[in-house]
């Protein structure tokens, strides 16, 4: 069984990313290779495909996600992810059981005592009018049951209810570039008007993440997604599959005909924003992260993460841009010390996200502070 490096690792995964060279791909093309993107904030997602497709633009795939050709929902993880809405189909169905898991974690107690199939009836009802916040959703159904005789029910947990059962899209306005709205939800077979997947299949799941994320172990499937034992699902796959082992001595499972670069390929300075795939479908990351973040002031309790940035395949800086009237600064923080050619490096690419993100800006400033820990 041949063993991989990290770096092998690493810059396997960076081309199944397209982050070794921008893709002449489709939104929709880029979005199938990668499994979606997470994408629980309305734009920073949009820096993902932008670090990945050539020429691309952001009002191109503001328009899909009008038309409803892709679409926001929670999938793995319960996490929110944009997906090309012929993947949700199936997808959403696929993770059900991650869904059901969370709620009983969360809610079980306050929804102890409820008919689940009765409550979703009435979420539905509740959104045949119009797509709802799930505070308004909430509502909506706490008044219902109290008419119903569910007694007094927390609305969040109700409305969760409907979440969890009920694959909900987020609408637009919400989303698309330039725009803002409130966060409504309705379900997807309302619009953009798709029936769930009766029978998903959860090995085509597994072969879709390797397509994007291997080579990788059993425990990275499951984190990635949020199932649990999976252990068999990847042996009743094992003879159509490379298996490899880890620098930790982990089998690692990929696809046959799947890039896997000379571990020398050059891999440029790329920008991931906060919630890029690129760090949350491994449970261990060390193939692209060689520092504790931690130490650098990322994992915190309380706040978002800064954006990270990719030197030689690897977390070298955090990044934020902060936004005034007239005026971009995006804020560059290393973990280590850069050289002066990196540091050259991370400029031009940092310019030029610049120009993307804030292009009516009067100044555009980089600052690259000195490096933490």
């Amino acid at each position: 069984m041949t063993a991989l490096s990290l770096r092998q690792l690493n810059r396997a995964t960076l081309a199944r990313q397209h982050l070794l060279e921008r893709a002449r791909l489709t939104v929709p093309e880029l979005l199938e290779r990668l499994v979606g993107l997470q994408a629980q904030t309305p734009h920073t997602w949009y820096v993902g495909l932008w670090s990945r497709l050539a020429g691309f633009s952001p009002e191109e795939a503001s328009d899909l996600l009008g038309r409803g050709d892709i679409v926001r929902l929670a999938l793995m993880r319960s996490t929110i992810h944009l997906v090309t809405a012929e993947d949700a189909q199936w997808l959403r169905p696929a993770v059900q059981p991650v869904h059901d898991r969370g709620f009983q974690a969360t809610y079980g107690r306050q929804a102890a005592g409820l008919d689940f199939a009765e409550v979703e009836r009435a979420g539905r009802a509740a959104l045949a009018d119009k797509p709802l916040p799930f505070s308004a959703l909430g509502r909506a159904l706490a008044e219902h049951g109290r008419r119903a005789g569910w007694g007094e029910r927390d609305p969040q947990a109700l409305a969760n209810l409907v979440r969890t059962r009920v694959a909900l899209v987020q609408v637009p306005p919400r989303g698309q570039w330039g725009r803002s709205g409130t966060a409504a939800h309705t379900p997807i077979e309302t619009w953009p008007g798709r029936a769930l997947a009766p029978d998903p299949s959860v090995s085509r799941l597994v072969l879709r993440y390797l397509a994007a994320f291997g080579p990788a172990s059993v425990r990275d499937v499951q984190h990635w997604s949020g199932l649990t034992r999976l252990a068999e699902v990847v042996d009743g796959l094992r003879r159509g599959l490379e298996v490899f082992t880890g620098p930790d001595g982990r089998e690692l499972f990929d696809l046959p005909d799947a890039p896997r670069p000379d571990p020398d390929t050059p891999a440029p300075v790329r920008f991931c924003y906060e919630y890029d795939n690129l760090l949350r479908s491994h449970a261990d990351t060390a193939r692209l992260v060689a520092v504790r973040l931690r130490d650098h002031g990322f994992n915190a309790k309380n706040g978002v993460d800064p954006g990270t940035v990719l030197v030689d395949g690897t977390v070298a800086a955090g990044w934020r841009i902060a936004l005034d009237r007239d005026s971009a600064v995006l804020a560059i923080t290393p973990v280590r010390a850069l050289t002066a050619a990196e540091e050259a490096e991370v400029s031009a690419e940092g310019a030029a996200l610049l120009e993307f993100w804030a292009p009516k800006a009067g100044e555009r400033r980089i600052e690259i502070a000195a490096p933490t820990g």
